[in-house]
C-alpha cells in the first residue's frame, strides 16, 4: 500500500509527539524506498543500511521542522540523500574541482537511447561509474536535482558539476553501446 497523505499524517503528527510507536510505523512505510535511494549512492548494502538509520535517526530529531510544504518522502528523501553524500565523503571521496575547463551547457537532443532500453539497466550502468560521475548522473538524471543544488550537496562549482554530468553521460552512453543499448548504434 502506498503511503498517502491521509494516511499518513497522524502517524506524522504521532511522531512530533516522540511517539515511539508511529515512528515505527513511519519507519516501516518508508524503509524499503529510502533504503534503494541510500543504496544508489553509497553502494554497499550494509552501508546503505546504516546511512538510512541515520538518516530516519535525524529525520525523527528534525520532524518538527517538517511543515508539510512538500510530500514527506520527498522531505525524507533529501536527508536520505544528504547523508548518503556525507558518508561518501567520510570515506574521503574526493571530487575534483575542474579549474579553467568550460563546456559548452549540455545539450540533452544529444542523449538518446534506443526505446527498448531497461532504465534497471542504466541504472546498472551508472551504478558502475567512478563516483564523481555516478554522484551527478545520479543526482542530475534520477533525483531532479539542478546544477545549483548539486554544487551546494557536493560542495563542487556549477561548472563542475556540469562537466561531470557530460563527461557521465558521454562514459554511459559508451557503456550501453558497448552493450548494444545505444540509439543510432
Amino acid at each position: 500500500m502506498k503511503p498517502t497523505k491521509q494516511l499518513h499524517q497522524p502517524i506524522i503528527d504521532q511522531c512530533k509527539k516522540n511517539d515511539a510507536k508511529a515512528q515505527m510505523k513511519l519507519y516501516n512505510l518508508y524503509c524499503s524506498a529510502m533504503l534503494n535511494v541510500a543504496f544508489r549512492y553509497v553502494k554497499d548494502r550494509f552501508i546503505a543500511e546504516d546511512v538510512m538509520q541515520e538518516a530516519f535517526i535525524k529525520a525523527f530529531k528534525k520532524i518538527d521542522s517538517y511543515k508539510n510544504e512538500v510530500p514527506f518522502g520527498a522531505w525524507l528523501k533529501r536527508i536520505v540523500v544528504n547523508q548518503s553524500i556525507d558518508q561518501l565523503k567520510k570515506n574521503k571521496l574526493e571530487l575534483v574541482s575542474i579549474n579553467e575547463e568550460v563546456y559548452k551547457k549540455e545539450n540533452d537532443d544529444d542523449w538518446q537511447v534506443a526505446a527498448s532500453i531497461n532504465v534497471d539497466e542504466i541504472i546498472r550502468v551508472i551504478k558502475n561509474l567512478k563516483d564523481k560521475y555516478r554522484l551527478v548522473l545520479t543526482l542530475y538524471l534520477l533525483e531532479g536535482y539542478d546544477h545549483q543544488e548539486i554544487s551546494k550537496v557536493l560542495n563542487i562549482t556549477e561548472n563542475t558539476s556540469r562537466t561531470h554530468l557530460l563527461r557521465g553521460k558521454r562514459l554511459l552512453k559508451e557503456q550501453l553501446k558497448n552493450t548494444s543499448y545505444a540509439a543510432g548504434y
